[in-house]
């Protein structure tokens, strides 16, 4: 079976590991995930069974590469991860009240630099900056541009103080917790980080681990959650070709097409071929399911 689910991955568990299980469930060994969540991290992780994994370039490309996140933090302490699966690094450092707190956020909002987490997957030197981390080597990680569209301070529970962010790709949210703090002239450590948007993948539309693994032992149809391998490739647009020209565009062929250039989404009738590139009015096969 080929398709997408989208899984509401729950803390504790590696984005890998959900989609290989994910996968089995499906009898397929091929998978992929869009957007890696760290294992601490819960929320929207799309994973492409089978042949939807062809899509993915294609899903990243035309998709608004923004997520948008909730997460808490705990002032006055900072581990090496930056979150609560961490060491302590440093301690103290005041608690500031929810004014101030509110006060500084809209200096974050746009483009700006970021550097990301010494504990994050991040090439440096040849290697992951975690592995280098991990090893206790000396990681230095350049600042890199990131953009913030929106965030916005939701409220305390107990210790923790609670925000949502509306970020674009590339986007540590351990190092927005850590850069608040430390504008506040204080120290802090992420508790929770909840994705509920990746790009056109919303939570309201995502299954939970154990639910899914529970319907197939119980012999229930788990088909019904699977996404159609085109989902996600909406604002690509559509070019249905007649039975002659399906057969020669699987095998490669090119088609002359009264069409501009550009990506289109490939059916005959209602069964997606794949996705097809427009070049000088000659319509060239670019991945084909």
């Amino acid at each position: 079976m080929d398709g997408w689910i989208i899984l509401d991955k729950d803390s504790g568990v590696f984005s890998r590991t959900a989609g290989g299980r994910v996968a089995r469930m499906f009898g397929n060994k091929k998978f992929g995930h869009i957007g890696t969540l760290d294992p601490m991290a819960s929320g929207v992780l799309p994973i492409a069974i089978g042949n939807a994994t062809k899509m993915i370039p294609f899903v990243e490309e035309i998709n608004p590469a923004t997520k948008e996140y909730l997460f808490s933090m705990r002032f006055g302490f900072e581990t090496d991860t930056l979150d609560i699966t961490g060491a302590t690094v440093r301690d103290g450092g005041a608690t500031p009240a929810e004014s101030e707190i509110e006060k500084i956020l809209p200096s974050f909002i746009g483009e700006q630099l970021q550097t990301p987490p010494i504990f994050s997957a991040v090439h440096v030197a040849g290697a992951r900056a975690y592995e280098l981390a991990r090893n206790n080597k000396e990681v230095d990680i350049p600042p890199r541009k990131i953009t913030i569209y929106e965030l916005e301070y939701t409220g305390k529970n107990g210790d923790s103080f609670g925000f949502r962010v509306h970020c674009g790709r590339g986007t540590y949210v351990r190092a927005i917790a850590r850069d608040i703090a430390y504008k506040l002239g204080t120290i802090a450590t992420v508790d929770m980080i909840r994705r509920t948007k990746s790009g056109c993948f919303d939570i309201k539309n995502a299954q939970k681990l154990d639910f899914l693994e529970n319907l197939v032992n119980n012999g229930g149809d788990i088909g019904k959650y699977l996404m159609p391998v085109d989902s996600g490739l909406g604002d690509i647009p559509v070019l249905n070709l007649n039975d002659k020209d399906t057969e020669l565009y699987v095998h490669g062929g090119f088609i002359n097409v009264a069409r501009d250039d550009g990506y289109c989404r490939i059916y005959n009738g209602k069964t997606f071929i794949g996705v097809g590139v427009i070049s000088g009015w000659i319509l060239r096969p670019k991945r084909t399911i």
